[in-house]
């Protein structure tokens, strides 16, 4: 069982980083392939893992934290949830804001997370509410990123951006940062992609414009 894994990121994809560890390049799937080491190809970085046998594949999940790690494995605790969604769960927002929706039983945020619909989320509140102890604390000395100011950052006019928008504030972008990427990633749009997709153009905007500086 891999529990982490510690080297230099190779290469990186939309849904994927290489982790080269000694020689030995690791495919790993993580919510923000664009924000792991920083950014920047060369840069070594600990990934803690989530190794997921299927019949046809084993794949490997990485996370920057444990608090990733272990809310990723409560999400596939819940009926419906595979590792593919739980990962686009997480890429919606840091662990403290998801689970602050989970306690609060805030349907209308749980619901605009890629692959969360009305059901599922219902039931990622009946099964995780009373297993996120661990994130109790931080909600109540503030000390989490406030939910308020997530829901205030939701949809807006514009569709899938203000979805991604408010992705890259959880994520813990600058409104001037996710701005930028804004300007790159908009005109660039069809009006048929979906949120997650737009979040994931535009994390790679931010990566190319940390290249620049």
């Amino acid at each position: 069982m891999i529990d982490f894994l510690r080297g230099t990121v190779a290469h990186r994809e939309t849904e994927y980083v290489v982790l080269d560890v000694r020689g030995v390049g690791y495919r790993v799937f993580c919510a923000n392939p664009y924000a792991v080491g920083a950014g920047k190809d060369g840069e070594e970085v600990t990934m803690y893992i989530h190794y997921h046998v299927r019949e046809d594949a084993h794949l490997l999940f990485g996370f920057l934290s444990r608090e990733e790690q272990s809310l990723f494995r409560l999400l596939l605790d819940v009926n419906g949830i595979g590792p593919k969604v739980a990962i686009g769960v997480l890429a919606g927002g840091r662990p403290e804001v998801i689970a602050a929706a989970i306690r609060q039983e805030n349907l209308s945020f749980l619901t605009k997370l890629p692959g969360i619909g009305k059901k599922t989320a219902q039931r990622m509140v009946l099964d995780l509410k009373d297993k996120l102890g661990a994130w109790t604390s931080a909600e109540a000395d503030g000390s989490g990123f406030g939910l308020p100011e997530i829901a205030a950052a939701g949809p807006t006019a514009n569709g899938a951006w203000g979805e991604a928008k408010a992705a890259l504030l959880a994520l813990g972008y600058t409104e001037a940062e996710a701005d930028r990427a804004g300007q790159t990633v908009k005109p660039k749009l069809k009006g048929d992609e979906t949120a997650d997709a737009v979040t994931k153009l535009a994390l790679q905007a931010l990566f190319q414009q940390s290249l620049m500086k």
